[in-house]
């Protein structure tokens, strides 16, 4: 049985996996204190999350960059669902840190300062996300023949894989969990 993932995408994956698998299972147990931070620095920037407790979000949070991490670090799940949900997950990291005062030098700067480059560092995972998403999307249907255009074949497989990939994005889920506490 052939995986659905080739050895040039192993080291990505892992690398990104652990890192968030384990950023996950450390706020597992977040105290009172450690949720209200991430709660408040989160709102902050998304404010739909104001109206989510703290402890709610915390634990939201947690969950989604466990399942995060193991998706990644399972073979048996695509390279294109596995690329779109890091992809979903970093491009929230990185609104937070364009959209909250004092990440950014001042001006029309991207360049963080001191306080935002813990979360500017998240910019390698939202590469190695498009990264997956596109080697996944590319390589993962076999190349069209002809003049350049790919087949109706090619073309519904594409767009199939993409409408799975961005259903399975994990991001969207934990939002969809969360905007649903708050209208419980």
């Amino acid at each position: 049985m052939r995986l659905p993932i080739t050895p040039s995408e192993i080291a990505p994956r892992v690398a990104t996996g652990a890192f968030i698998l384990n950023s996950g299972l450390g706020k597992r147990k977040a105290d009172e204190a450690t949720a209200a931070g991430l709660h408040g620095f989160a709102a902050g920037t998304y404010p739909f999350l104001k109206k989510v407790p703290p402890a709610t979000f915390a634990k939201t949070l947690s969950t989604t960059e466990i399942v995060l991490g193991a998706a990644l670090l399972t073979p048996f799940v695509p390279t294109a669902v596995a690329g779109a949900a890091l992809t979903g997950f970093s491009a929230g990291l990185l609104g937070l840190y364009l959209r909250t005062p004092g990440m950014t030098k001042p001006g029309r700067s991207v360049a963080p300062t001191q306080e935002g480059l813990p979360i500017a560092k998240d910019v390698w995972m939202l590469g190695i996300g498009i990264g997956l998403l596109t080697h996944g999307l590319l390589e993962g249907a076999p190349a069209p023949k002809g003049r350049g255009m790919a087949s109706r074949s090619h073309r519904k497989a594409a767009k199939k894989a993409g409408r799975k990939a961005a259903k399975a994005t994990v991001a969207g889920a934990a939002i969809k969990k969360a905007r649903e506490a708050v209208s419980a």
